[in-house]
C-alpha cells in the first residue's frame, strides 16, 4: 500500500485553556485563551506547519469542544479521519497558565474524558498501512482498553513497514501516581509505570523523552542508569532532551557522559512559557528523522521548534511553519524574547494564517451612510435588507469557496450573526463613514477594546481617505489611528484589510496609491488584505503590486473595489486587474444592491425580488472576474 502520510500520532485530544493574564495565579486569572491541546495532537499540528502529511487518532466529545477540535485540526492540514466522535463523553480540558518562568500551573479535566475511550476497535488496519511512521505518546499507555489500541497500532505499523516513535509524555497525574492538584508535576516515582513502559519500549525505533521521563522509562533517578536499564529492553535510538542544554542523541552503548551522544545546536532564547515546548520539540525532530537527516541536523529542527515554543503563548498557536524555521535559520536571533521580534513574528503570522481565499468574490453591503441617505430608509429597514444582501450571498455561492461579505455591526449586526460559521469570508468595518482624518466606530472604545468581543475569523476592514500630498498633521492622526488599528487586530488574532482611495481626496497618477502604500508599510503596518480602487492603467497596478510584495512577499492579496461603477466599466477594470496575480477578485457592493435597496426601502419590491436582483447581479460579477482572470491566465501561458 502506498504511504500517503508521513506520521499518526495517538493519544489525548482536548482543548486548553490559557490563562491570558501573565504573572498571576491561576485562581485569579480573569479570562482564558482557547487552543486545541494535548501532545499528540500538538504534534500532528506541529508536523504539518512543517510541511509533513500528518493525523491523529483519538476521540473526542460530541459537543462543541470536540467540533472545535475537528475544525482546528482541519485548518492545520491535519487528516482527522481517525479521530471518532464519542457519543457518551465529553472532551477533556486543561486550564493552565503562566505564572513565572519557574511555574506553570495546571488543571486536567480528564475525567472518563473521550480520548481516554480510545479502543482497539478504533485503529483501522489500512490507515496505519498509509503512515510512513506511528507516534503514540505516554499517556494512551497507562490504560487498560488504550493500551490495547496503541499496542495494536504499533503491531500494524511493524506489518506494514513503519517506524515507530514513543513521546514518554509523562505526566503522574494521568498515571494515578499523584492526584489532581498535582497536574504541574512532571516526576514522580512508581515501579508499577516503570514496568509498563518497559514492556513496551522494544517496539520502538526511537524513543523521546526529558531526564525525568527517562528516570520513569528506566526506573532510576540517575540519568545514565536510566538510560542503559532502557537500553538493556530497546534497540532505540533514545533522545534525551536537557532543557537550556539542547539534546542528546544515543544510536547504540550509552556512554558515560550524556555529553557523549550527538547534539545539535541550541538557541539561546529567553523561556517565557515551557508547557507544550516538547510537542515541538518532537514535531522538529520527526521532520529531521523521517527526512532522513543527520542528528545534529534533526535536533538543529527539534532545538529550533522548541525554542518557538517556549517563547509564545500556547501551545499548538506557537509552533513554526517550514518557511518560518527557514528563515530563522537563514537570519538568525535579533532578540531573545522571539515573541517580541516584530519582523519574526509577521512571518509566523503569515505563514500560518487559515483558509484558502486564492479567490474573493465579495459582495459589500457594509455600507451605512450610502442606505441611511435611501428615501424611506430606517435603522431597523437597513438591517433588514442587509439580511436579504446576505441570503442573495448564500445563493450565489452555494457553500462554495471563494466568495465572501463585507457587513457591518451596526446596521448589519443581525445579517453578520448569521453569517458566522457558514463558509463565507467575512470582513468588517471599522471606520465612522466618511471620516477624515480618520474615525472609528465609537463600539470600538477608545483604545480598540471592542475587538476582544469579535469571532476571529472576521477580518478588520478599515477605509483611510488618504494622499500623498495631504500635510503632515492630516498624516500623523490617520497613521496613528491606523497603527494602533493593526495593532489591536494582530493582538486579538484578527486579520486586517486596509483600504485606500486616494481618487477621492486629490488628482493621482500611477504613482499615486504606490506611494501611499509604501509609507503605511515604513510605518510597520502590515496589512494582510488592500482594497484598492480600480486602475485606469496596467502601470498603476504594476507599481502598486510591487510596492506590497517589496514589503510584504506574503501578504494575502489585493481585492478591487467597484466604486458604484456600471457593470461594462466593472467589466473593464476587472479585465486590467486581473493581469496582476497578487488581485485576487473584488469587493463590489452598490452595483449589486443600489437598484434594490432603493426600491426595496420604498416598498416597490418584494423581498424575494430584492434578493432575487442581486443575486443575478453577484452571480453575473463573479462570472466576469472568473472570465478575467482566466483570460489574463491563458494569455500569460
Amino acid at each position: 500500500m502506498s504511504k500517503t502520510l508521513d506520521v499518526i500520532t495517538i493519544g489525548r485530544a482536548g482543548v486548553d485553556f490559557y490563562g491570558a493574564q501573565i504573572g498571576g495565579r491561576l485562581e485569579d486569572m480573569g479570562s482564558f485563551e482557547k487552543y486545541i491541546g494535548g501532545s499528540p495532537t500538538n504534534i500532528a499540528c506541529g508536523t504539518a506547519r512543517l510541511g509533513m502529511k500528518s493525523a491523529l487518532i483519538s476521540r473526542v466529545g460530541d459537543e462543541h469542544m470536540g467540533r472545535f477540535i475537528l475544525e482546528q485540526l482541519a485548518r492545520e492540514g491535519v487528516e482527522t479521519k481517525g479521530v471518532a466522535t464519542d457519543p457518551e463523553r465529553l472532551t477533556a480540558l486543561v486550564i493552565l497558565g503562566i505564572r513565572d518562568q519557574e511555574q506553570f500551573p495546571l488543571i486536567f479535566y480528564r475525567e472518563n474524558c473521550a480520548d481516554m475511550a480510545l479502543c482497539e476497535d478504533d485503529i483501522d488496519e489500512d490507515f496505519i498501512a498509509s503512515a510512513r511512521a506511528v507516534v503514540p505518546t505516554g499517556t494512551h499507555l497507562s490504560h487498560e482498553n488504550t493500551r490495547a489500541a496503541v499496542l495494536k497500532a504499533l503491531e500494524l505499523a511493524k506489518k506494514h513497514g513503519a517506524q515507530t516513535a514513543l513521546d514518554i509524555d509523562y505526566r503522574p497525574n494521568l498515571w494515578g501516581v499523584l492526584g489532581h492538584g498535582d497536574g504541574e508535576s512532571r516526576f514522580a516515582e512508581s515501579a508499577e509505570v516503570t514496568a509498563q513502559l518497559q514492556s513496551t519500549l522494544h517496539l520502538f525505533d526511537l524513543i523521546v523523552g526529558t531526564e525525568e521521563e527517562f528516570h520513569i522509562a528506566g526506573g532510576s533517578t540517575d540519568t545514565l542508569e536510566a538510560l542503559r536499564n532502557v537500553r538493556k529492553v530497546s534497540d532505540a535510538t533514545l533522545v534525551c532532551k536537557r532543557g537550556p542544554m539542547g539534546a542528546t542523541a544515543f544510536e547504540g552503548v550509552i556512554p558515560d557522559s550524556l555529553d557523549g551522544g550527538q547534539t545539535g545546536p541550541g538557541f539561546p532564547i529567553e523561556v517565557f512559557n515551557v508547557l507544550g515546548a516538547g510537542d515541538g520539540f518532537m514535531s522538529g525532530l520527526l521532520k529531521g528523522w523521517l527526512d532522513g537527516e543527520d542528528w545534529p541536523t534533526t535536533l538543529k529542527y527539534a532545538n529550533a521548534c522548541g525554542a518557538f515554543a517556549v517563547s509564545r503563548h500556547g501551545c499548538t498557536p506557537a509552533y513554526p511553519s517550514w518557511e518560518e524555521l527557514q528563515y530563522f535559520f537563514e537570519r538568525g536571533i535579533k532578540r531573545k524574547d522571539l515573541r517580541n521580534d516584530a519582523a519574526l513574528e509577521q512571518v509566523h503570522w503569515a505563514t500560518n494564517r487559515k483558509g484558502d481565499w486564492s479567490t474573493m468574490r465579495v459582495f459589500a453591503f457594509d455600507h451605512r451612510s450610502q442606505m441611511e441617505e435611501m428615501a424611506g430608509a430606517t435603522p431597523e429597514k437597513i438591517g433588514a435588507f442587509k439580511q436579504l444582501c446576505l441570503r442573495a450571498a448564500h445563493e450565489v455561492a452555494g457553500g462554495q469557496g471563494g466568495h465572501g461579505i463585507l457587513c457591518d455591526g451596526r446596521l448589519g449586526r443581525d445579517a453578520l450573526f448569521e453569517a458566522e460559521g457558514t463558509g463565507l469570508w467575512i470582513g468588517r468595518p471599522v471606520e465612522w463613514p466618511g471620516s477624515r482624518p480618520l474615525m472609528l466606530e465609537p463600539d470600538l472604545g477608545p483604545d480598540y477594546g471592542g475587538l476582544t468581543e469579535w469571532p476571529r475569523d472576521q477580518v478588520v476592514k478599515c477605509l483611510c481617505f488618504c494622499h500623498p500630498e495631504d500635510d503632515a498633521e492630516t498624516w500623523a492622526a490617520q497613521e496613528e489611528t491606523v497603527l494602533r488599528l493593526f495593532t489591536a487586530a494582530r493582538r486579538n488574532g484578527l486579520e486586517f484589510l486596509l483600504e485606500v482611495i486616494p481618487s477621492k481626496v486629490a488628482p493621482v497618477n500611477d504613482e499615486t496609491t504606490a506611494q501611499v502604500i509604501r509609507r503605511f508599510y515604513a510605518l510597520g503596518v502590515c496589512p494582510d488584505w488592500w482594497k484598492l480602487e480600480p486602475f485606469k492603467t496596467e502601470a498603476a497596478w504594476a507599481k502598486a503590486v510591487a510596492a506590497i510584495e517589496e514589503n510584504d512577499p506574503r501578504t494575502r492579496g489585493i481585492v478591487v473595489l467597484g466604486l458604484d461603477a456600471p457593470e461594462q466599466e466593472l467589466a473593464e477594470s476587472f479585465a486590467l486587474a486581473a493581469r496582476q496575480p497578487l488581485v485576487k477578485g473584488f469587493a463590489v457592493g452598490r452595483t449589486i444592491f443600489g437598484d434594490a435597496a432603493r426600491a426595496w426601502m420604498s416598498g416597490a419590491i418584494s423581498d424575494g425580488a430584492a434578493i432575487e436582483q442581486m443575486a443575478a447581479r453577484y452571480a453575473k460579477l463573479c462570472k466576469v472576474w472568473d472570465a478575467a482572470r482566466a483570460g489574463a491566465q491563458e494569455a500569460a501561458a
